[in-house]
């Protein structure tokens, strides 16, 4: 009796999807709320003053995190677990930056991506670790012209995916940020143009999107060059409250001496904004040590002293510069070996 109703049960649910399926369009009906989540405010929220980042206790926030590749990627290569996430956890990560690439989106669909995204917001919840969710994209957004067709997408495609995801993780205090676009570049001219006017225009539009769904999320906003410069903020900071800027600080930005430079391009902005580094990294070449002088210590050291948020660049062994040497084994890289050390907080520099 038991097997006769569980198949009709299975028939049943057959037969209401073929159907959904066949609808013709004029007889789709509007979007659906998400099922709410009992976990969605078990860490304390995460809000912007002045230019800190506090949690709904007071308490200000260095966030000190790393970033996974695409879930589609590890899911594909079926490494997706909650014991992934344990091991970012070992790194002592408090911040979790999700890269989400527009062609993943789309093959993958956002229905069945968005079941990703929820089982890592349900494991970081867990684990007691905020999400970052970054759309992953390069290049022109303005002309629509893209570094790599993986990073394709369309003004359009974008604002969709914000308001699916807006609407989606409204009121979950583990999804502390929305990246609005990964790294807006011209690539020295190859993928078009685009004044900062423009790009403000973009990034204004898309919060104030996001914001029609819910104004709990922390949008942030990347300068232009790959996301490392904001000194257009001199003068034309973006129109909201409650937001902040994006710097890529990597290494080869800039030559030598570095700190001059990186207060120059980015670090000023602290003084007035919440400034996070989402991405950066290095890989040692043979020979290499890390020293007080490298760049790992130098720029740890700046951004701390600065007090800007940080996540590295990438949990992964085959993406770069990569902190993993195995999925087999977690075995960390070198330079994992040394953001273990950053993110637990364990580096010690010479004072001068």
């Amino acid at each position: 009796m038991i097997r006769i109703k569980f198949l009709l049960a299975a028939l049943l649910m057959t037969s209401i999807t073929m159907a959904q399926e066949s609808r013709p369009w004029f007889q789709d009906g509007p979007g659906h709320f998400p099922t709410p989540n009992p976990k969605a405010r078990a860490l304390p929220l995460i809000m912007v003053k002045g230019n800190k980042f506090i949690n709904s206790k007071g308490d200000t926030i260095l966030f000190r995190g790393l970033a996974i590749s695409d879930p589609d990627k590890i899911e594909r290569q079926e490494h997706w677990s909650k014991k992934y996430f344990e091991k970012v956890k070992e790194m002592g990560a408090l911040i979790v930056r999700i890269p989400v690439h527009p062609v993943a989106w789309r093959e993958r669909t956002p229905e069945k991506y968005l079941e990703l995204l929820d089982q890592a917001v349900e494991w970081c919840t867990d684990l007691g670790m905020y999400v970052l969710i970054d759309w992953h994209s390069i290049g022109n957004l303005g002309m629509e012209l893209f570094q790599n067709p993986m990073y394709n997408t369309s003004k359009q495609e974008t604002y969709e995916f914000w308001r699916t995801i807006a609407s989606h993780f409204k009121g979950n205090n583990t999804v502390a940020f929305y990246e609005l676009y990964n790294e807006p570049t011209t690539f020295r001219g190859q993928l078009g143009t685009i004044t900062w006017p423009e790009w403000k225009k973009i990034n204004e539009d898309i919060i104030s999107l996001i914001r029609s769904y819910d104004n709990e999320r922390i949008p942030l906003v990347a300068g232009f060059d790959w996301a490392y410069d904001l000194t257009p903020l001199h003068e034309y900071p973006i129109n909201a409250e409650g937001i902040a800027y994006v710097t890529h600080p990597y290494e080869y930005k800039r030559s030598q001496p570095w700190e001059p430079k990186w207060e120059e391009d980015f670090g000023f902005a602290a003084e007035k904004y919440p400034v996070i580094a989402t991405e950066f990294g290095f890989e040692l070449h043979p020979g290499q040590t890390i020293d007080d002088n490298h760049y790992g210590n130098r720029i740890i050291k700046y951004l701390e002293g600065k007090g800007i948020s940080w996540v590295c660049w990438v949990f992964d062994p085959e993406w770069g510069p990569r902190m993993l040497n195995s999925w087999d084994t977690y075995e960390l890289s070198q330079s994992g070996e040394f953001f273990k050390k950053a993110l637990h907080a364990e580096l010690k520099f010479q004072k001068k």
